[in-house]
């Protein structure tokens, strides 16, 4: 599990190696809603590819090891602590227009330059996160598991922002 101690701690580790960093999935949803809502399984991040390898030896450096997954690839992928917590890394490259390049440009694959302006908290410790709106859109397209309605409830609620009924 990922408590609000561990979040915290990781992204002041990151800000110290100079690099900057936003929170997405449970955990961007919960610092925009400035309160931990649900239990989380990980954390998900959205990492400047050129920080990649410095947060990857930190990482290492306590405890982690790269985790087994079926859509691992350079900009998608899963550190974990034996029996503990998980980082799911979402790797991009800013393009001119400060949109996030999410792997080899040719996929046209990316985060739009509004996803990250996303600002919330966590254990009242201020965080960038994704965006409520690009939360609610990074929910469409694949099969809703129950922290997903949960986390749409709640977006809804607090920001009026729906994707479709399926909130």
């Amino acid at each position: 599990m990922a408590s609000a101690k561990f979040v915290k701690d990781l992204l002041e580790d990151i800000r110290q190696l100079g690099c900057r960093v936003w929170l997405d999935g449970g955990w961007g949803v919960d610092a925009l809603l400035r309160q931990q809502t649900r239990a989380h399984g990980d954390v998900d991040i959205v990492l400047e590819a050129r920080c990649v390898g410095r947060v990857c030896d930190r990482l290492r450096s306590n405890g982690f090891a790269p985790a087994p997954t079926v859509d691992a690839c350079d900009w998608n992928f899963v550190f974990a602590r034996e029996h503990s917590e998980r980082v799911d890394f979402h790797v991009v490259t800013f393009d001119a227009t400060g949109r996030g390049i999410y792997g080899p440009p040719e996929n046209g694959a990316f985060y739009p330059a509004d996803a990250f302006t996303g600002q919330g908290s966590v254990g009242g410790v201020p965080v960038a996160c994704m965006s409520a709106t690009f939360q609610v859109a990074n929910r469409v397209g694949y099969p809703l598991r129950p922290q997903d309605y949960h986390d749409l409830r709640a977006l809804r609620s607090a920001f009026g922002i729906c994707a479709d009924a399926r909130g």
